[in-house]
């Protein structure tokens, strides 16, 4: 049974203090768009959004939304804004899909094995890339693509081309780019005392002053700009 967020409609002024009022209920302002139909201003329950976002499938979780006076849609979280500080969800947005029609997703790279370069020849695996766009049917969005690393040497590179996948998914992400390869590990380097004595005995350079705005008594007593609207922001 797929996941079932209730989302009440949002009435009145869409501004800043808006959304504070209905974040101090305990819920978090949303919109809900797509497939056509006009956009709806909604609160959730961010409860409910985290445990979907932090799922196995995370925001790529497939799930109905019902709003009161909508239809019901098939939705997912497409975009969503966290407060720094505390970590907590502020916004989100969520779009309506069909699941007869193929969408763009980016799901993550998982690493499967031990490289040869790791374990046989003292080197460290670099990851260059986390994520992977492709597009299919929302049925069909894997969890994640695993990227097989295990006869990965030095020199030898893994690409987006050698990663597996059925005709179900089209890669978006250029083939060629690189997934995965095996570096040397770089030896710190510990200063000599004759090093150590000849940069103490070095001449000190001029201090130079940084460009830049500096605060003055004058730009500390200036009024703060006034603060933005509300806007949804990844995290």
């Amino acid at each position: 049974m797929p996941e079932v967020v209730v989302a009440k409609p949002r009435t009145g002024k869409f501004n800043k203090n808006a959304a504070r009022r209905v974040r101090v209920a305990g819920q978090i302002p949303a919109v809900i768009y797509g497939s056509g139909r006009d956009a709806v201003a909604v609160e959730v329950d961010p409860k409910q959004i985290s445990r979907i976002l932090f799922s196995e499938s995370g925001h790529n979780t497939i799930f109905d939304v019902e709003v009161e006076g909508h239809p019901s849609a098939k939705a997912m979280i497409v975009d969503w804004q966290r407060e720094p500080i505390k970590d907590r969800l502020i916004h989100i947005d969520l779009k309506r899909i069909a699941l007869d029609k193929p969408i763009r997703v980016e799901v993550p790279i998982q690493i499967v094995g031990v490289a040869n370069g790791v374990k046989n020849q003292g080197g460290i695996l670099d990851l260059v890339l986390r994520e992977l766009e492709i597009e299919c049917l929302p049925g069909d969005i894997p969890g994640h693509i695993n990227a097989d690393v295990t006869n990965l040497s030095f020199g030898d590179v893994l690409r987006v081309a050698d990663l597996p996948h059925s005709d179900k998914l089209k890669f978006l992400t250029d083939e060629n780019a690189t997934v995965a390869h095996v570096t040397a590990v770089k030896e710190e380097v510990v200063a000599t005392p004759e090093a150590v004595a000849a940069e103490a005995a070095a001449p000190a350079e001029p201090e130079v002053l940084k460009k830049g705005k500096q605060e003055t008594a004058e730009t500390a007593a200036a009024p703060a700009p006034p603060e933005k609207g509300e806007k949804g922001a990844k995290k």
